[in-house]
């Protein structure tokens, strides 16, 4: 828990830094380029473990362990292309557990392993245009997750492969004046990798392949300004 802490803190010191830069030096504009959302996102893996190997030989079938749920701060920030189409990036840290269950469980096994998360996605958005202030958008993109500072609780060492996934998202921006927003979203990733724990006392190698497939649920609030200056003229007569 405490690699976690830090790695919060560390997070939450880069929101403040930036809504810190941010807000001095350019005026909220609701139709302005360039928008940072500092929130809450809760990444919650909808995980399905394929089977288990021992040294390279099928052992145990069926769905055998879990990866269990994290809420974490995060950070997005969007481009706009124009009113209506957005780049976004969202990025935040977070750290996992791998629990056994089924066939493995009955086995006498419990806590796995843990690891920590570097889940960035990349997304193209479409806004729709607003009404009463209240803003929903779609995108998709590509989820790439890296995990690091892996620990296996069975003993020896745990990998997990890092991998890409393709990722939907939809969400809502509600007004509440100055350039500011209140909103939500939610992403869905699918997203395949494999996990291997080497060197296990009285075992030697273990390989699964699982499915992550995470949902990651949002709340944030965001503020939104020309962060390279206004567009040009024909630019704007898209808005």
């Amino acid at each position: 828990m405490k690699a976690i802490k830090c790695y919060a803190l560390a997070v939450t010191v880069g929101l403040c830094a930036t809504f810190g830069a941010v807000m001095p030096s350019a005026a909220g504009d609701y139709n302005g380029n360039f928008m940072v959302k500092a929130g809450v996102t809760g990444v919650l893996p909808n995980s399905e473990f394929d089977g288990l190997s021992l040294n390279g030989v099928p052992l145990l079938s069926g769905d055998i362990a879990e990866v269990d749920d994290s809420w974490v701060p995060s950070l997005t920030l969007t481009y706009f292309v124009n009113k209506n189409i957005g780049v976004e990036l969202f990025c935040c840290f977070a750290q996992h557990g791998v629990e056994a269950k089924g066939a493995l469980a009955g086995a006498g096994f419990k806590d796995l392993g843990e690891t920590m998360i570097f889940p960035p996605i990349l997304s193209l958005q479409y806004h729709f245009d607003g009404i009463r202030g209240i803003k929903p958008y779609v995108g998709a993109g590509v989820q790439f997750i890296h995990f690091f500072d892996t620990e296996s609780e069975i003993g020896g060492s745990l990998d997990i492969d890092s991998a890409f996934g393709f990722s939907l998202q939809g969400g809502v921006d509600v007004e509440i004046g100055g350039g500011w927003y209140a909103g939500a979203d939610v992403r869905y990733t699918w997203l395949d990798t494999e996990a291997t724990f080497t060197n296990v006392p009285g075992l030697g190698r273990l390989e699964t392949d699982f499915d992550l497939d995470p949902l990651l649920v949002s709340a944030h609030v965001g503020y939104r300004f020309d962060l390279f200056g206004r567009r040009t003229a024909a630019i704007e007569t898209l808005k």
